[in-house]
């Protein structure tokens, strides 16, 4: 699996970088060589900031779509396995596809953002994810649906791993709040498409080909800020060559904080994934209607929008995040146990529980931008811990849908879900330790 990494930096984008044009630094004032492009000229200082608000529309319009994909399919899965004639493995298989295609694609994404610049990756994602939520809905089988989905999730998949890359690059003195605003607009885009797409979907008709297929609209929404930020590099700060001019090649393996984060990020991949696929499912089958059961599924989601705003920024200010991931996972095993106890009874109350637990995601990306020194170690961080954590990720839904089908209840996955909380904690305790992986590799 490791020799998929891939092994270079960033190569080098121009002939003289100078030292001030770094991904981890604010850009500096440069001279004017002699014969400059007057374009060249007037953005030698670095983006205008007409550009960075463009940048900041872009980050927020790509967070809302980077979860609508998977949770618009978790209100309705009842009705596509129906409609596709699914069994409940082949619905685990289908809720274990996004965290395959993110650790495949994602690995991807360091490469393809050397080649052609992480704008241009993200806005090629937003197009792949409008294509893929077009074609799902047109097409009557399932190995269609899981294909047009893997297509979404390509997209997904690699502006997920370069949304903290951006963040560095552009805003490197507001890692903290610049995280936390993407990642508030991602809980955003998952909570809104869990609590309407059944409702909508009622709206036009019933269908739930309608009700998937009209999140492609938001989605062709966030190509187009990206279009003239790719058209006008040459703003642009933090160009990498001098990033690679100046930091040799990370053997990122051998860093016991990048393993402990691909841990915390793939067990607390698990649970979002799971709760997003399966929750709603949960609670239909303690007697919950399928409009209540979304509406449940959206409040969880929903309380990643205001923490997710406010844990980046708490956690920007401690040395050590293990204390946000013991309260975080506390909450998740306080839900689990009411799901197992008193699913209908108490489900507002574990939803709101869980919601708290699934806002480890915005911790895991805000420290994945602290556990490295240098803009390009945060790219082969990025790309390593959350490609690495989907490959773990990848049976937890598969195998909820397997013990659910076999065991005739919830009651054994939900003991599962639990067990899975206890090494979450501990590895994200270890993740959260004031070092970097320069100091360790």
């Amino acid at each position: 699996m490791m020799s998929l990494m891939p092994d270079d930096e960033i190569r080098p984008q121009t002939r003289n970088p100078s030292p001030a044009t770094t991904m981890d630094a604010p850009t500096k004032p440069a001279a004017v060589p002699t014969l400059q492009d007057p374009h060249t000229a007037q953005t030698a200082d670095g983006p205008s900031p007409w550009m960075l608000r463009l940048v900041v529309v872009g980050l927020v319009l790509t967070a809302l779509n980077l979860r609508p994909a998977i949770t618009s399919l978790g209100a309705l899965l009842e009705e596509v396995r129906d409609g596709l004639h699914m069994s409940g493995s082949v619905a685990g298989v289908l809720t274990s596809v996004p965290p395959l295609c993110f650790a495949i694609f994602g690995i991807m994404a360091p490469r393809l953002a050397r080649r052609f610049g992480p704008g241009a990756v993200v806005c090629a994602g937003m197009t792949a994810i409008t294509a893929g939520l077009v074609i799902r809905p047109l097409v009557g089988g399932t190995a269609g649906f899981l294909a047009a989905s893997a297509l979404a999730l390509m997209g997904i998949a690699v502006s997920n791993v370069l949304m903290p890359v951006i963040v560095k690059r552009w805003f490197p003195d507001r890692v903290g709040s610049m995280t936390g605003l993407y990642s508030m607009a991602l809980a955003l885009g998952t909570s809104l498409a869990a609590a309407v797409t059944v409702p909508m979907t009622s709206a036009l008709g019933g269908s739930w080909r309608l009700g998937l297929g009209v999140w492609a609209v938001l989605a062709a929404l966030a190509i187009l800020p990206w279009i003239p930020v790719v058209r006008d590099r040459s703003g642009a700060p933090g160009q990498p060559a001098a990033q690679h001019a100046k930091t040799p090649a990370l053997r990122i393996t051998r860093s016991r904080t990048a393993w402990a984060l691909a841990c915390f990020f793939g067990l607390q991949s698990t649970a979002a994934y799971i709760t997003m696929g399966w929750m709603p499912q949960i609670f239909r089958d303690a007697g919950v209607s399928a409009g209540t059961a979304g509406v449940l599924l959206a409040v969880t989601m929903a309380m990643g929008v205001p923490l997710a705003f406010v844990i980046p920024g708490v956690a920007t200010r401690m040395k050590n995040q293990g204390p946000i991931v013991v309260l975080l996972g506390s909450c998740g095993l306080i839900g689990y146990a009411g799901l197992y106890l008193a699913p209908a009874a108490g489900a507002w109350a574990w939803a709101l529980l869980l919601g708290i637990s699934n806002c480890s995601f915005p911790l895991a990306l805000t420290m994945i931008g602290m556990r490295s020194r240098t803009g390009a170690g945060v790219v082969r961080l990025s790309a390593f811990a959350q490609s690495v954590g989907y490959l773990i990720s990848i049976p937890g839904p598969l195998l909820i849908g397997v013990l659910y089908q076999h065991s005739g209840g919830w009651e054994l996955p939900i003991v599962l879900m639990a067990g899975l909380m206890v090494p979450q904690m501990a590895v994200g305790i270890l993740a959260g330790r004031d070092r970097t992986i320069e100091d360790e590799c």
